[in-house]
């Protein structure tokens, strides 16, 4: 809490750390509760309808609904590898930031220790995990199609909000030699990524230009020199990963543009179903298209 005491002014130190720390989690809940009740019963309908007016988390969406349910459904069909499941609108308080080392202030939290979904592939880890528990040998595919939040600045550009649609890949599993799940399934998220852009283009969109960076550790160089040379059809580089939120594998599909383009799907390897289950032999891949993005901007025109 450095350099952030003010948060704690209006109830002092010692009823702010009760709350942070001391009071169990049950008794905080109830807390809160109550309090966001009377905050409530406080509130007029001008105080709602303002909010809704000027609050970019509760205004809708800069897409009309039936593009975005027009492309769930060709996302879901070019993923016919993946077991499509719906998820929850929220999730377990500290998803992201107990696993993926992501700022729970980036995060909407809520009541009953829960959280909004930010990113739907550190629930997906949660599932692989759970099914993993009751099959180790198991290889688990999900896919699922969401609306996300983030507490976090938006681009100052049309077609950004801070809730958007997002569709993603998961898959879970034990590595085995030579990394050969990894390779295997970032290989497959790839492709089935690059299989769902072709579909949308037979149905009215134009992804011109496509481009795949995949990234790679010095660890990693191997097996992402393989999955590089495993896809065709599109313009392929390589590069290194310096960022550490990526478990040494990542990569990027870029398109339209003349230089770097809209990057509009990325993924690649973490190391969050290990921890989930305590087992460093799990692997766990993931990606995610902005499939509310590219209902808004790469829809030709008249379709």
């Amino acid at each position: 809490m450095e350099n952030r005491d003010w948060i704690s002014q209006g109830i002092g130190a010692e009823a702010f750390a009760a709350l942070a720390e001391g009071l169990p989690s049950a008794e905080v809940w109830s807390l809160l509760l109550e309090a966001f009740a009377r905050r409530a019963s406080a509130r007029t309908a001008a105080d709602v309808r303002q909010q809704y007016s000027r609050d970019g988390f509760t205004r809708p969406a800069p897409v009309d609904q039936r593009a975005l349910v027009e492309i769930d459904g060709h996302l879901l069909a070019a993923a016919h590898e993946f077991e499509a499941i719906e998820l929850a609108p929220l999730a377990p308080l500290a998803v992201c930031a107990a696993v993926a080392r992501t700022s729970q202030n980036r995060i909407v939290s809520a009541l009953r220790g829960t959280e909004v979904v930010s990113d739907p592939t550190n629930v997906l880890a949660l599932e692989c995990a759970a099914r993993l528990q009751a099959d180790a040998s198991a290889v688990v595919r999900l896919a699922t199609s969401h609306r996300a939040v983030r507490a976090q600045p938006v681009p100052k550009q049309p077609g950004f909000a801070p809730h958007f649609r997002l569709f993603c890949l998961a898959s879970g599993g034990r590595e085995q030699a030579h990394q050969s799940f990894v390779a295997g399934e970032v290989q497959r998220h790839i492709t089935t990524h690059l299989a769902a852009l072709d579909r949308l283009e037979a149905n009215g969109y134009a992804f011109p230009n496509r481009r795949l960076n995949v990234l790679a550790t010095p660890a990693r160089t191997e097996v992402a020199d393989r999955i590089a040379a495993s896809i065709s059809g599109i313009a392929v580089s390589r590069g290194e990963l310096t960022h550490e939120y990526y478990d040494g594998l990542r990569f990027q599909i870029a398109v339209g543009g003349q230089d770097s383009g809209i990057p509009l799907i990325d993924g690649g390897a973490f190391d969050w179903l290990s921890t989930l289950t305590s087992n460093r032999k799990m692997a766990y891949v993931a990606s995610g298209m902005g499939s509310q993005l590219a209902a808004f901007a790469f829809r030709r025109p008249g379709t």
